[in-house]
């Protein structure tokens, strides 16, 4: 299955507009958003797991990171509220459940095979730093090799310097509006945008997004 895997081209897409496709697994379903595969696949994907829901035990060959969006996620080593990032590299395994439902930002098989690092951030509770403009507020979430992840904070009427993106950029859009001259990007928007690609970002509104950059090669 290939779903957006031409890297060389700008995606942006509004995952509130996709189907829900299920998985494998009763009780789980997934918005695909970018996938390379079939069940074993580089992907980037919405995953919603109804209450009670419990996801097989599985091992990760090329690590997983989550953003739960809304409810609690659970696995056998800890619990996870809305905001918390999880980083579980290559080769870790888990066993994830909910008891409420929850509702998460998942990206798999996206990390080097020698990133080793488990991380696991509760955005709510972790001081966020002051960015490079005026109201503008970053938490660095993992940075390996050309790639870094994190989340950012923009207060209402925040506008960034126009900026080429190395390695190119993927934004997951938390809350709030985000902008640039290319368009208006609400919450659920994701974005793509390739090596050597351009904008000049802003936001009108105010809005939390999810940021990592320097993968896409």
């Amino acid at each position: 299955m290939l779903i957006h895997t031409d890297y060389s081209k700008k995606i942006a897409i509004n995952s509130k507009e996709l189907d829900w496709v299920p998985s494998p697994v009763q009780g789980v379903d997934r918005k695909m958003l970018e996938r390379d595969g079939q069940e074993a696949a580089r992907a980037t994907s919405i995953v919603r797991y109804a209450p009670g829901a419990v996801f097989s035990s599985h091992q990760h060959d090329l690590g997983e990171e989550i953003l739960v969006l809304v409810g609690t996620l659970k696995d056998e080593y800890g619990e996870y509220s809305p905001g918390t990032y999880i980083k579980n590299p290559p080769g870790s395994q888990h066993t994830p459940f909910t008891q409420e439902g929850c509702t998460l930002f998942v990206k798999l098989r996206h990390m080097a095979p020698d990133d080793s690092e488990r991380l696991v951030i509760d955005s709510q509770s972790t001081d966020w730093f002051p960015g490079l403009v005026p109201g503008l507020f970053v938490l660095p979430l993992s940075t390996f090799g050309t790639t870094n992840t994190a989340m950012v904070r923009w207060a209402p009427g925040t506008y960034f310097n126009a900026h080429r993106h190395f390695g190119g950029e993927e934004i997951f859009v938390v809350n709030g509006v985000f902008e640039d001259e290319h368009g208006r990007y609400p919450e659920g928007f994701w974005l793509r945008s390739p090596h050597m690609s351009s904008h000049k970002p802003f936001s009108t509104e105010g809005c939390t997004i999810l940021v990592k950059t320097g993968h896409l090669f």
